[in-house]
């Protein structure tokens, strides 16, 4: 075995012995761009010795570890020739200003580009009203190759140098990339990097029998090693995938895959260093397209080691790592924003400048809706005080709602400190936003529901969740307004709390539920399909109209935009939960460059007092209301009106 520590103190003595043999095959692309060999060998000198201590970590013990490495640099030289030269100076620019990504202009937006606009196209069309919302920052769903039919919403990959030909070229996305680009928006995409398609080509040799392939995905030619794993493996999909294994033929042979989420997704086999410099090209191919952000998907899942559960494992931290120093050597503009969708303490290990420098926070994503179906913000003001803090030179992600379910995955510890039972806690909150518990004002649908454990998480799309499909169909004025403050009030929160703001587009104009999905044979069976509508221009159009529906929330989404972008004090800094002392009203202030904000959010639909020692306590009286219907009276007492948010700065 080759330790990993001896490596690391001869990682210099290593890199030399690799580089003449990387020249001598390169050496045409150094002859036509010498500056370009030297700010690669720069930057490949200054990380070389963390890549290598990572890469050993995980591979120290392969026989052809020195072989291994010698390929990854050499791979990641060309994909930096390969880098058009507007990108390299965009990688100059990030690295004089690392920290980017925190200032209070950020503002991102999701949406699949088929359902929103048509095709790429249509995206690039789209331009003007995205300067007009004012994003920085798009995330296009998956939009590459994949199989016909299911593929979980382009989340099974065929190709990931292949555009979905319905929606255009990798061509027109890399001219995508640079329109909104220059338009000052940051384009986003997925890395699904814990599985491909069963149909990559990587997938198809391996199903020939080709043995370099098989080793791509953790393959097994009988059922024993998956049973013994699967004795600790939890279900992901349990209505359509019961178990984490799919049987499939090779040479008329049985052989079992591993399948964590659908049998047509093959998990790949990282404990090959091969798969991981295959990935990190394909990283680099699309950094090279111009995307400046790659959402990671399912990060929890890419390691397996028997008996665990196979989730969070140590050495998943180390493949993001060791991906984020080839980003820094060969691409260094492009950032990592990390998908993990588990319990609160695990989500969190994922986000530093080495591994993910930003990720999603589905924490406060579940307890704003959580605080919606209560009127308390006991378990949101917990968790802001105690688990919204991050490393220096990272920032949360934080959004209301995204293409995916809601699962409710706040800490059971943390509930049990407010005494509140976890397990029923979430039976609570699943028939409330399937409209089933009392005075429900939500109209949502279960999804993944597991009959043995009564578990399921939630479907819906931001309106139809916040009560406005139930007003509008069932009920009168008084609750479509209740309805629209409510969509307004967690969006304002996201908008101010710090990090950076994720909208799912349609929520701006309050789109509703779309059950069509039901009508379709690819579909039906997802109903994470009922918050995917394709965008309606008509509707979009209406936002002009102020006396509209649209137009009533567009305005609001328009002003609690504006309020973060005048002011500075929203950019990432400081954020403080204040005691409100009442449990309906969620209290924090910010601050940033000697500037301070303070924000109270009434989740009640009934007017709220705030305690006069909380007014004089926080010097309200000194700042000037910047949003909301409500001042400080002359008496320093304030009462909040329903479902208000205010901001004093």
């Amino acid at each position: 075995m080759i330790q990993s520590k001896l490596l690391e103190r001869n990682s210099h003595k290593l890199l030399r012995s690799i580089l003449p043999r990387v020249e001598a095959d390169l050496k045409r692309l150094i002859a036509r761009d010498p500056h370009g060999w030297q700010q690669f060998t720069s930057r490949l000198n200054k990380t070389f010795p963390s890549l290598l201590a990572l890469y050993a970590e995980l591979y120290g013990d392969r026989y052809d570890l020195a072989y291994q490495l010698e390929d990854l640099v050499a791979s990641m030289a060309r994909s930096w020739f390969n880098r058009p030269l507007d990108l390299r100076e965009l990688d100059d620019a990030r690295e004089r200003d690392p920290l980017w990504f925190q200032s209070n202009q950020m503002l991102g937006a999701v949406c699949y580009a088929d359902l929103f606009a048509n095709d790429l196209d249509g995206i690039r069309r789209k331009i003007p009203y995205f300067k007009e919302l004012g994003l920085t920052y798009l995330h296009l769903m998956p939009l590459f190759k994949s199989p016909e039919g299911e593929n979980d919403g382009g989340y099974a990959v065929s190709s990931y140098r292949e555009v979905n030909p319905a929606l255009g070229t990798m061509k027109e996305l890399s001219s995508l990339a640079r329109e909104l680009r220059r338009a000052g928006i940051s384009l986003v995409l997925d890395l699904v990097f814990n599985h491909t398609s069963d149909e990559h080509l990587w997938a198809e040799r391996a199903k020939q029998g080709d043995e370099d392939h098989m080793d791509f995905y953790r393959i097994f030619p009988d059922r024993d090693l998956p049973g013994r794993y699967q004795q600790n493996l939890r279900e992901i999909f349990p209505e359509g995938h019961a178990g984490a294994f799919s049987p499939f033929i090779i040479r008329k042979k049985e052989h079992w895959v591993w399948t964590t989420f659908h049998s047509y997704q093959w998990d790949l086999n990282y404990a090959n260093p091969a798969v991981f410099n295959r990935m990190a090209e394909e990283m680099l191919f699309l950094a090279n397209q111009g995307v400046e952000a790659l959402r990671l998907d399912a990060v929890a899942f890419i390691w397996k080691q028997l008996g665990t559960n196979c989730e969070n494992l140590p050495q998943a931290h180390t493949l993001i790592k060791a991906f984020n120093a080839v980003a820094r050597i060969a691409a260094p503009a492009l950032i990592f924003k990390s998908e993990a969708i588990v319990h609160p303490d695990e989500v969190v290990k994922y986000v530093s400048p080495d591994e993910c420098q930003v990720s999603y926070n589905p924490l406060i994503m579940a307890l704003l809706w959580n605080s919606l179906a209560t009127r308390k913000t006991r378990l949101l003001s917990q968790a802001l005080a105690t688990r919204f803090k991050l490393p220096q030179g990272t920032a949360w992600i934080n959004y209301v709602r995204v293409h995916d379910d809601i699962g409710w995955t706040f800490s059971d510890e943390d509930a049990a400190q407010l005494g509140i039972n976890g397990y029923d806690h979430r039976r609570f909150l699943n028939e409330f936003y399937r409209g089933k518990f009392p005075g429900s004002f939500a109209r949502g649908l279960p999804f993944q529901e597991n009959p043995a454990t009564g578990d399921c998480r939630i479907s819906g799309t931001c309106a139809s969740l916040a009560g406005l499909e139930k007003a509008l169909h069932e009920e009168g004025e008084k609750e479509v307004e209740l309805a629209i403050r409510r969509i307004l009030l967690i969006h304002g929160i996201i908008l101010t709390v710090g990090g950076i703001p994720l909208i799912y587009l349609g929520d701006e104009i309050g789109t509703l539920n779309d059950y069509a999905y039901r009508d379709d044979p690819a579909r039906e069976r997802d109903s994470r399909w009922v918050h995917r509508p394709r965008a309606d221009w008509e509707k979009y159009k209406r936002r002009k109209n102020p006396h509209s529906i649209e137009g009533h929330i567009y305005h609001g989404f328009r002003t609690l935009i504006e309020l973060r972008k005048v002011h500075k004090v929203f950019a990432d800094g400081e954020m403080e939960v204040i005691p409100a002392g009442n449990e309906h009203v969620l209290a924090y202030m910010r601050t940033y460059a000697g500037k301070r904000a303070v924000v109270f959010a009434n989740f009640s639909e009934v007017p709220q007092p705030i305690m006069r020692r909380v007014i004089e306590q926080y010097s309200i009286t000194s700042l000037k209301k910047l949003h909301g219907r409500n001042h400080v009276s002359p008496k320093n007492t304030l009462v909040l009106e329903p479902l208000d948010f205010v901001v004093f700065g």
